[in-house]
């Protein structure tokens, strides 16, 4: 339970309202975008020293998607407040969201095992957490925003198609988990 990757989870988690206040409050965006940046290296740090040091644990699986989920969110309800990214868009992000929060419920209902985190769907994450900092970069008027607003674009495209199709093939998961157990209770 009390492990260097938990530990990383923690502070991810203790840091949303930070950033959250950071590009809401004062808009320190400099400041915000150092948290988003800690956020993605956290994440990708603790899964592998997890896995290096051999400290996988239960509540690791629950704390690092959380933290995920929760920054995700967090920064996508930002982003529609500060006018950075398109309402549809965040709408679209937010049902695969809800959509897969759903999923899991009926999932957990059934007594079934969670689905393992796709490679899609970690992909997906990894992506949008250098879509979101560039995002937030592009905000000024700078050279670099400018030569960064593409990338920011093209990440957000990409991370925001790979993160729907993910939660497509877990609402899939669901399905086929669901339509097996009604077959085997039938045939019983």
């Amino acid at each position: 339970m009390f492990t260097v990757p938990n530990a990383l989870s923690v502070v991810r988690l203790a840091l949303v309202p930070v950033f959250l206040w950071l590009l809401l409050g004062p808009r320190y965006d400099e400041l915000a975008i150092v948290v988003l940046v800690f956020a993605g290296f956290s994440d990708w740090l603790d899964g592998k020293l997890a896995r290096w040091l051999n400290q996988m644990s239960r509540l690791g699986e629950f704390l690092d998607p959380a933290a995920d989920r929760l920054y995700i969110l967090t920064t996508l309800f930002a982003f529609l407040y500060r006018d950075i990214l398109p309402w549809w868009v965040i709408v679209v992000l937010v049902s695969r969201e809800v959509l897969l929060a759903s999923s899991l419920l009926i999932i957990r209902s059934r007594g079934f095992r969670l689905p393992e985190v796709s490679y899609i769907g970690k992909g997906a994450t990894f992506v949008l957490m250098y879509a979101f900092p560039l995002l937030l970069l592009i905000q000024g008027e700078s050279a670099i925003a400018e030569l960064a607003r593409p990338v920011a674009y093209a990440l957000m495209i990409w991370g925001g198609v790979l993160y729907v199709w993910s939660g497509v093939l877990y609402v899939l998961q669901t399905f086929r988990a669901v339509q097996g157990s009604r077959r085997a209770a039938r045939s019983a």
